[in-house]
C-alpha cells in the first residue's frame, strides 16, 4: 500500500510498480514525528497539493512526509498543506516553529520546467514577506537550499560519512537577522545539518541511533574543509552570531 498526496491509501500493484512505487509506507522516525510528540508546531508546505488551483505543480517525489504512516494515518497529515497557506499563516500570524516549503514545480528549479531565475525570484518574495513581519524576522532563520548538485564534477573533499558516502556540495544561504553579515561558513555541512539545526535549536535528541544526526559537530583540521574528527557533520549553528 502507499499514500497519495490527498491521504488516501492507494492499492499496491508490484507487477506494474515503478521505483517510485514500489516502497510501501515507512515506519522510521522523522524530524515531525520528533517536533510533535515535543509540542513544537510545524508544517510541510507544497506547491500543487490539494486546494492548490494547479494540481500539474504538484510534485510527488519532492512530498517526502507522505510516504510515512506515522504521518498518513494520525491527524499529523493535516500539517502537510499547500504551499498557498503559507502566505494566510504569515498573514494571521500563525507561522509554525518549523516550516519546510517547497515552491511550485514551476518555481522549483529544476532543468527542463523550470528556471533558476524564478527559482530566485520565489525565494526573494518568500523573504520579503517574513521581513516585512518585524517580530517574525527577528526570531527566524530562512535556509535555501537545493537537492541535488547536478552531477557535476567537485575538486573539493568528499567525505564517507556512512554506508551511503556523501554527495558533491551544493549551493546553501542562511538568512536571518543572527546571520554573520558577509560570511562563508566552510565547515563540512550535509542536508542532515538542517536536522541538527533544529535539534540543537530546541534540545532534541537526534532521531534514531543510526541518523546522521548523531554525528558531531566538525572540528577544524589543517584544511578547514576536512574535519580531524571525522566522520562529522556541522549543526549549522555557526553561520550565526548570538553576541547580537
Amino acid at each position: 500500500m502507499a499514500y497519495d498526496q490527498f491521504g488516501n491509501l492507494k492499492p499496491f500493484h508490484p507487477k506494474s510498480a515503478t521505483p517510485e512505487t514500489i516502497l510501501p509506507p515507512q515506519t522510521i522516525p522523522t524530524i515531525a514525528d520528533k517536533l510533535a510528540a515535543n509540542g513544537i508546531s510545524w508544517k510541510y508546505y507544497s506547491g500543487g497539493r490539494s486546494g492548490d488551483p494547479d494540481p500539474n505543480e504538484y510534485c510527488g517525489i519532492c512530498d517526502p512526509l507522505t510516504g510515512f504512516a506515522s504521518i498518513m494515518t494520525t491527524e499529523l497529515k493535516y500539517n502537510l498543506q499547500p504551499i498557498a497557506n503559507f502566505d494566510s499563516d504569515l498573514s494571521s500570524g500563525k507561522v509554525p516553529a518549523v516550516a519546510y516549503l517547497r515552491p511550485y514545480e514551476s518555481k522549483a528549479g529544476h532543468p527542463a520546467n523550470a528556471t533558476l531565475p524564478d527559482f530566485e525570484q520565489y525565494v526573494l518574495s518568500i523573504v520579503n514577506q517574513v521581513k516585512a513581519n518585524k517580530k517574525l524576522w527577528k526570531n527566524t532563520a530562512i535556509f535555501v537550499t537545493v537537492d541535488e548538485g547536478g552531477g557535476y564534477y567537485d575538486s573539493n573533499y568528499i567525505q564517507p560519512i556512512d554506508f551511503f558516502g556523501d554527495g558533491t556540495r551544493i549551493p546553501f544561504l542562511a538568512i536571518s537577522s543572527w546571520a554573520k553579515k558577509g560570511h562563508i561558513d566552510h565547515s563540512y555541512g550535509d542536508h542532515a545539518s538542517i536536522l541538527k539545526f533544529i535539534e540543537t535549536n530546541w534540545g532534541l535528541s537526534p532521531l534514531s541511533y543510526r541518523s546522521r544526526d548523531n554525528l558531531p559537530n566538525p572540528v577544524a583540521g589543517s584544511n578547514a574543509y576536512i574535519p580531524a574528527n571525522q566522520p562529522a557533520i556541522s549543526d549549522l549553528m555557526g553561520l550565526f552570531d548570538f553576541n547580537m
